[in-house]
């Protein structure tokens, strides 16, 4: 009998797709209709009828402006993002195509975006699991590189919801392998998990113990893979038979060449040599012989790429490698021997005479996984039970404050699901709006981070600068979506928004963050004190001019007033200049000077509150609260607008 409770797990993968689930505290793939495990991720549309999967990857060969693959690495990205690439690809934009929307590719005679061609290879895996259970499956688990960033996450929710499923969570890639390790296993200690798949490449560092997996570490580029390595060869090839054979790269002759290219890398992860063979339009015919010395000195560059992230993630997780107790590939990328050679490097394998962990198939351990979150979603069964799976955020999150810097609220590799509540106040008197502006990355500097989102809270009392209290909460869910609100405490009113970033990020600003972070440390921290020590200078200089029509003043003997005024000069010098020592040191100048003043000013404050009043009513006159904010405030809005 069909159990009515059924999750699946989905590997929505760049290359080949898998749907799996739980049979008997076992994860099991499910094959499709030819028998075969692996779906690829090719969508066919000819005369109105679609085909996905091994059905539709001849017609890449005899039709392939009818087909379109590789979708999940345009998921989420704009035109600008995938210009340079799509040279390679048989995909036609849209002739509307707008350089900031969501891409558009002509597939027959259907117009199709991402999530929608994803949807049919998500519809097609959904129909595998309803023919072997004979009953419907309407909710999954999908699998997304850690990588992805929110609008690529959005993508991959949307496919799931076009193709009917009820997308219950979002889980990454190497999160889902080390599930699939840790039920076989059951194995404490710390696990690495290095994922190099067709399209993108992810790498986390793991601690498991008594069933909890908690990801301490994550980093890696979303647009690295098996396909570079295919382009490599395509290179090669197309240049060769356009030179030699005077034959120009049509769509028929780029996919023969993807074709053959393809099966000789699979051909020299166990052979010292392979073959070029391909029968080329005019009876002409094109062949190369290619040695694996020949391959991995082409592909160097290309894994090479994933020693960095493997590196950093290492370092973020505050370990050495000898820390790591297993490493485990994943992506059929980790066939390469290359792959395997720099992995026992990086990771330190070779030294204490290990190699990295390579029970599992590869190209089914990420469903595997996702097929054991998806049980324990399903309520968990003797094999799941006691599991208990800690993702993270790979960016750190916060909001522009007064003068560009970033107020970070959640930090880069926080456990999700998280939240995290700041609170600030504005810097201008009478202000009735705010500006809330989001953003992700390590730099001290709005300008130098990613922008997320921007969102207005509005038609707050006006009340003197600083008095009043805006608390900006920060919620991640389990599928890494973000959501920022923010609440005038006094007065209540609030607003906040879903993050949905906008199309045409480049895949390189996200990978650079942390690394640019670290590059411009010292420079960022500067202007950060510089901007900081300017902001208070201007505040300390706004109260003490404000301060020259209050009773106090008048209590003051001219020699304090003679050195306040001297130290106000000099505190103006100092902001001229670029040192942001000599603000704080003309700052602190100015406080002993004025220490006096202050004190006078709060006795007749105190006197005039407590009159009459309250211990209650005395502290709201006086402004107070159950904790200061900060003493900086997001970016301001013209209120006239």
């Amino acid at each position: 009998m069909a159990e009515i409770n059924r999750v699946v797990g989905i590997d929505l993968g760049t290359t080949n797709s898998l749907v799996a689930f739980l049979q008997g505290g076992t994860p099991v793939v499910i094959p499709g209709e030819d028998g075969s495990s692996l779906v690829p991720s090719v969508v066919a549309i000819e005369g109105g009828n679609v085909t996905v999967g091994n059905g539709a990857r001849g017609t890449l060969l005899t039709a392939p402006g009818n087909a379109v693959y590789s979708a999940k690495r345009l998921m989420g990205r704009g035109m600008d993002d995938v210009r340079d690439e799509l040279a390679l690809f048989p995909f036609r934009i849209a002739d509307d195509q707008k350089a900031d929307d969501v891409l558009h590719l002509v597939v027959g005679d259907r117009t199709l975006t991402p999530p929608e061609i994803s949807a049919l290879v998500l519809g097609q895996l959904k129909k595998n699991a309803e023919r072997y259970f004979g009953a419907p499956v309407t909710r999954a688990v999908i699998t997304v590189p850690a990588y992805f960033n929110d609008a690529q996450r959005q993508a991959t929710k949307d496919a799931g919801r076009i193709a009917g499923l009820d997308v219950l969570r979002l889980v990454n890639e190497p999160t889902a392998a080390a599930l699939a390790y840790g039920l076989d296993r059951k194995k404490e200690g710390t696990v690495a998990v290095y994922d190099f798949g067709g399209g993108t490449f992810d790498v986390s560092i793991l601690k498991l113990h008594d069933g909890i997996f908690e990801v301490i570490a994550t980093n890696g580029d979303t647009h690295l893979g098996g396909d570079d390595i295919d382009n490599l060869l395509m290179h090669i090839a197309l240049d060769e038979i356009a030179n030699d054979l005077g034959l120009p790269a049509t769509a028929e002759i780029v996919q023969a060449v993807r074709k053959a290219v393809i099966e000789v890398k699979i051909a020299l992860s166990s052979a010292d040599s392979a073959k070029l063979d391909l029968a080329l339009p005019q009876g002409k015919r094109y062949q190369r012989e290619i040695t694996r010395e020949q391959f991995e000195a082409l592909i160097a560059p290309v894994i090479a790429r994933t020693a960095g992230p493997s590196k950093q993630a290492i370092k973020d997780a505050g370990i050495d490698p000898a820390s790591i107790d297993e490493v485990v590939l994943v992506g059929g990328s980790t066939r390469i021997p290359a792959v395997r050679a720099l992995v026992n490097d990086v990771f330190g394998l070779t030294a204490r005479g290990k190699t990295a962990h390579t029970d599992l198939n590869p190209d089914e351990v990420v469903a595997l996984g996702a097929a054991v979150q998806a049980d324990i979603l399903a309520g968990g069964s003797a094999a799941t039970n006691e599991l208990l799976l800690l993702d993270v955020t790979p960016l750190s999150l916060g909001i522009e404050a007064l003068g560009g810097v970033v107020a970070k609220i959640i930090q880069r590799n926080s456990t999700i699901p998280a939240s995290a509540t700041e609170h600030f106040t504005t810097g201008v008197d009478g202000q009735t709006n705010v500006a809330i502006h989001v953003v992700q990355g390590e730099r001290e500097l709005a300008k130098d981070c990613r922008s997320l989102a921007r969102f207005d809270l509005k038609n707050i009392p006006p009340m003197t600068a600083g008095l009043p209290r805006i608390e900006v909460k920060f919620l991640i869910d389990a599928n890494g979506i973000l959501q920022v609100s923010a609440r005038e405490q006094r007065s209540g009113q609030a607003a906040e928004v879903e993050v949905k970033p906008s199309y045409g990020l480049t895949d390189d600003q996200v990978e650079e963050m942390i690394l640019a972070s670290f590059d411009h440390a010292e420079d960022d921290l500067n202007q950060r004190q510089l901007i900081e020590a300017k902001n208070e200078a201007q505040t300390i200089r706004e109260a003490v001019v404000k301060g020259e029509s209050h009773a106090a003043w008048q209590q003051l003997s001219s020699d304090e007033v003679a050195t306040i005024k001297t130290a106000m000069a000099a505190l103006d010098a100092s902001v001229k200049g670029e040192d942001y020592k000599a603000i704080r040191s003309a700052i602190d100048t100015l406080d002993k000077a004025t220490h006096r003043f202050a004190e006078l000013m709060m006795d007749t404050a105190v006197s005039s509150a407590l009159t009459g009043q309250t211990m209650t009513g005395a502290g709201e006159k006086l402004g107070e609260g159950p904790t200061a904010p900060h003493a900086f405030a997001p970016a301001q809005i013209d209120d006239s607008k």
